[in-house]
């Protein structure tokens, strides 16, 4: 299978995932028209992807902002600190963010910040313990000791072989998963999440993700 090939089953196999899990969430909270959704990290595309949209306000750092071309507020902002009042909105929405905020004390705030704006949640993370690293496409990576990583990542990853991006860019990219990214575990997420139901993504009967859903 060639590159090309490769990136393009990747991207199938990436939105049929995003489509389910929309659609779950969209179930568990029986999302209507007029339910107020905070999404930290999130982009509009992803709420097209359900036949009901909510009114909801993405929050993203600044250089993700763009100009708007949907009905969604955006607004910038850090996930750790968020800029609205306790129990805000029906719901505090994240999709792949939690492992991207750092420290685990970062991950501490960015937890309890979701639990008090929302008077329910939807967090998403990748499984630590999937045996493929959902970043750099890379099986095993993410398990070796940080300063191993930090002599092979840059050296080996299957996302450089396959991503079609500028030097620097992919530069920033395999800086920003060696110093920030931090994959979180079932265990874990229990422990940020108390009281939360624990859902796990299944891929080939294997935990791919994990969600941390409060009503």
């Amino acid at each position: 299978m060639t590159a090309p090939d490769t990136i393009s089953l990747i991207g199938r196999l990436s939105l049929r995932f995003r489509r389910r899990r929309m659609e779950r969430f969209a179930r568990e909270f029986a999302i209507g028209p007029h339910s107020t959704v905070l999404d930290i990290g999130g982009t509009p595309e992803c709420w097209r992807l359900l036949p009901v949209q909510p009114r909801v306000v993405l929050l993203n750092i600044p250089s993700s902002i763009v100009a708007p071309e949907g009905p969604e507020i955006r607004v910038a902002g850090d996930g750790c600190r968020l800029p609205f009042r306790d129990g805000a909105f029906d719901i505090v929405f994240s999709n792949s963010v939690i492992e991207h905020v750092g420290s685990r004390s970062r991950q501490e705030d960015f937890a309890r910040e979701a639990a008090r704006v929302g008077r329910a949640y939807w967090i998403q993370t990748p499984n630590l313990w999937f045996p493929v690293e959902q970043h750099l496409f890379t099986p095993f990576i993410h398990w070796l000791p940080k300063p191993l990583q930090r002599a092979v990542v840059p050296r080996f990853n299957l996302w450089r072989a396959l991503s079609r991006v500028t030097p620097d860019r992919r530069e920033f990219y395999i800086r920003h998963f060696l110093q920030d990214i931090r994959l979180i575990g079932a265990a874990e997420m229990r422990r940020l999440f108390p009281g939360a139901r624990i859902v796990r993504e299944r891929f080939l009967g294997l935990a791919k993700s994990l969600i941390a859903v409060r009503h």
